[in-house]
C-alpha cells in the first residue's frame, strides 16, 4: 500500500519567506484558503476602534421568528395530503374569499411548503419599518425552494406569547445550490414595533467579544479610554480614571458628571476610540468553514514537530525537458515532502508551509482540515481553532 509520511520537523531551510495569500488548493476547486503575512495585517489595520472589539452590555441580537407558507414551487413543496400544510393553505383560500369544501382538492398539490421563518435584529436595534432579511428553510417533506415566494407571515419575539413585532413577505433566493431547502428574503421583514437598546445613564459596561477576551485585552481597552479622555485639556475632571478593567471580557465605564447631560454623544466617543490592534496581542487563529470548503489562517501559526501519514496517495513531480512538451515530460515520484520555518532552526514550522505541502500532494480540502484538526486534539497545532 503506497503511503506519504508529511515531516513537519524543527530543522529546515531558512531563506523562506512569507506569503500574503495561498492559492487555492490543488484537486479542490471550490476551496478556498486565505493567510495574512503580520507586516500585510499591520499595514491594512493601523488602526481599530473600540466598538470593533467591544459592545455595550444590554445590547444584543435579538431572533424574531415565526412559521409561514411559501408558493409559486414547481412541483418540489409539501404534499398537499399532509394536514400540517392544507390546513392553513386552506384557510388562506378563504380569507381571500375562496373557501374550499374539502380539504382533499389540495391533495395533489406539491406548489406550496409549510417553512420556518428567522429574523435577526442587529444589537442596534430596529425601529418601527425598518426591513431586515429572513432566513427560511423546509419544516416538511419539500425538497426545494427554488422560485418560490412567502405569504404574509408574522414574526413573534422569541418567547411565546410575546407578540408579532413584524411582518414578513417576499420571493427567496436560493445561498447555495447545494442547500436547495434552505433560502433567503433580502428585506423580507418589515418592522411593526420598536426594537430598542439599552438606554445609558450614569456608567456602562463594554463586554468584549469572545474571539478577542483576555485580561491583556480589557487591559487596554481601559487604558486606551482612559488616555483618550485625560487629553481633554477643557474638561476640569480630564486625567480621572473613568474606566477600569472588571476581568477578562468586561471593562466598567463611569460618565463623568459634566458629561451626563448628552451621554449619547459620550459614549459615541468611547465606542470610537482609536488604537492600535497590535497592542491587543491576540493570538493565532485557525477558522474553518465545512459547509464552504474554505479556511482563514493568521500567519503566525505555527505547529510542533509531527508526523502525517495520509491515505494512499503518492508524490509526482513533472520536469520538462529541455524541449518543453506535454506529451514527453520527466516524471519522477517521491514519498515525503519537507516543510521549512522562516527562521533559526529551533523555530516550530508554520502551519502555511504544511498547507503548502498539501497543495504539491494535491490532498482534498476536506482532508485537510481533518488532518490540521487532529493535529490541534494533539496540542501540536499553536493557535485556536474555530469551527463554523
Amino acid at each position: 500500500m503506497r503511503r506519504i509520511l508529511l515531516m513537519a520537523l524543527a530543522v529546515f531551510a531558512a531563506n523562506h519567506v512569507a506569503r500574503a495569500q495561498l492559492a487555492p488548493t490543488a484537486g479542490a476547486p471550490n476551496s478556498t484558503v486565505t493567510t495574512t503575512d503580520a507586516r500585510t495585517r499591520r499595514a491594512a489595520m493601523a488602526v481599530s476602534a473600540v466598538q470593533d472589539v467591544a459592545r455595550i452590555e444590554g445590547q444584543g441580537e435579538t431572533v424574531l421568528r415565526g412559521v409561514g407558507i411559501v408558493t409559486g414551487l414547481r412541483g418540489t413543496g409539501d404534499s398537499g395530503s399532509e394536514l400540517a400544510l392544507a390546513r392553513p393553505l386552506a384557510r388562506i383560500y378563504e380569507n381571500n374569499g375562496v373557501p374550499l369544501a374539502d380539504l382533499a382538492n389540495l391533495a395533489k398539490a406539491k406548489a406550496a411548503a409549510i417553512v420556518m421563518l428567522e429574523c435577526v435584529i442587529p444589537k442596534e436595534g430596529a425601529r418601527r419599518d425598518d426591513t431586515f432579511d429572513i432566513r427560511v428553510s423546509v419544516a416538511h417533506s419539500a425538497s426545494s425552494l427554488e422560485a418560490g415566494v412567502l405569504s404574509l407571515a408574522p414574526l413573534t419575539g422569541p418567547l411565546p406569547g410575546q407578540g408579532a413585532f413584524a411582518m414578513a413577505a417576499g420571493p427567496l433566493t436560493l445561498e447555495d445550490p447545494k442547500f436547495p431547502t434552505v433560502a433567503r428574503i433580502r428585506g423580507g421583514a418589515r418592522m411593526l414595533h420598536d426594537i430598542l437598546t439599552l438606554h445609558v445613564r450614569d456608567a456602562f459596561t463594554l463586554v468584549v467579544r469572545p474571539e478577542s477576551r483576555s485580561f491583556t485585552t480589557t487591559d487596554t481597552l481601559a487604558g486606551v479610554i482612559n488616555q483618550s479622555y485625560s487629553s481633554l485639556d477643557d474638561d476640569p475632571a480630564a486625567g480621572a480614571r473613568i474606566a477600569h478593567a472588571l476581568d477578562d471580557a468586561t471593562v466598567r465605564v463611569v460618565i463623568p458628571e459634566s458629561e451626563r447631560a448628552n451621554t449619547t454623544a459620550f459614549v459615541a466617543r468611547v465606542m470610537s476610540t482609536r488604537f492600535s490592534p497590535s497592542l491587543l496581542d491576540l493570538p493565532a487563529t485557525v477558522i474553518f468553514n465545512e459547509r464552504r470548503g474554505t479556511f482563514t489562517l493568521t500567519a503566525n501559526v505555527e505547529i510542533s514537530p509531527v508526523a502525517i501519514s495520509h491515505k494512499d496517495l503518492l508524490i509526482t513531480t513533472i520536469t520538462p525537458t529541455p524541449t518543453p512538451s506535454p506529451a514527453t515530460p520527466l516524471s519522477e515520484q517521491q514519498r515525503i515532502t519537507g516543510l521549512g520555518t522562516t527562521a533559526k532552526q529551533s523555530d516550530r514550522a508554520r502551519l502555511q508551509d504544511l498547507l503548502d505541502a498539501f497543495k504539491q500532494l494535491d490532498i482534498p480540502v476536506g482532508d485537510q482540515i481533518a488532518i490540521v484538526a487532529q493535529i490541534h486534539r494533539t496540542g501540536r497545532l499553536h493557535a485556536q481553532l474555530i469551527m463554523e
